[in-house]
């Protein structure tokens, strides 16, 4: 019987408009969603609770607004739900101390997590996590067989390698042909009245922090071309500049 968490983590909708005011991302008026990765790592904990056996919990670290986050992922099937409380921007050592500490208190044989998250991309937290427990680590895992040991598809060079895990591991997940399950009725009711167990460990103090935030430079305007007679010119720029001839 697996013990099994999932990490999951609150990020701005992937489609929402980002504005920048006072050197600063203006969240205010932004909706907030589960990081798309992080889909496949709950999707992926609950397929290895169906085939050992065992619990899922999913364990995320924010203030109460982070709860939404939890309740879609219990919605979605996960047993038990917990929220380190933690309002505190945190750069990525920080945030590993305290999953790892919060992985070491609550027991799991196994931890799944999205690749990287959609909001900082860093793709840290899973190798970062595994060094600080001292578990196996794998990364961009596109397809998992559950056993004593996992057995994970992920892309390598020329295709895809087959690689054993030992247990315990902190396994990152890809998209691969994962298919999330969608909550049903029953399953978003009972997220409606779950309650969140709340924990409050000491949060290392970070060592980075963001100085100021700016919109990348705009795109030049693009180049139109008209009639046969610019053709040797556009066949000209696609060979130079864009390359791709």
């Amino acid at each position: 019987m697996a013990n099994i968490i999932v990490l999951v983590k609150q990020v701005p909708d992937t489609n929402a408009r980002i504005a920048v005011a006072g050197d600063r991302v203006d969240l205010s008026a932004v909706k907030k969603v589960m990081s798309p990765y992080d889909e496949f790592a709950v999707e992926t904990a609950l397929q290895h609770r169906d085939s050992s056996g065992g619990e899922v919990t999913a364990v995320t670290v924010g203030g109460a607004g982070a709860d939404k986050v939890l309740k879609d992922a219990k919605a979605i099937g996960v047993d038990h739900i917990v929220r380190i409380d933690c309002d505190a921007e945190l750069d990525s050592n920080a945030l590993q101390t305290v999953l790892a500490t919060a992985v070491s208190n609550l027991g799991a044989d196994v931890v799944y997590c999205g690749k990287s998250a959609a909001d900082t991309g860093a793709g840290s937290t899973g190798p970062g996590l595994a060094e600080r427990l001292g578990w196996s680590s794998v990364s961009n895992t596109i397809s998992v067989a559950f056993g004593d040991q996992l057995s994970v598809v992920m892309p390598a060079s020329g295709g895809n390698a087959r690689v054993s895990v030992p247990l315990p591991a902190v396994v990152s997940c890809d998209k691969g042909n994962i298919k999330v399950r969608k909550p049903n009725v029953k399953g978003i009711m009972q997220a409606k009245k779950a309650k969140v167990d709340v924990h409050n460990f000491d949060i290392p103090t970070s060592s980075i922090s963001v100085v100021s935030h700016s919109m990348p430079p705009a795109k030049p305007a693009g180049k139109s071309y008209q009639g046969g007679a610019a053709a040797a010119e556009v066949a000209q720029l696609l060979r130079d500049e864009a390359n791709v001839i």
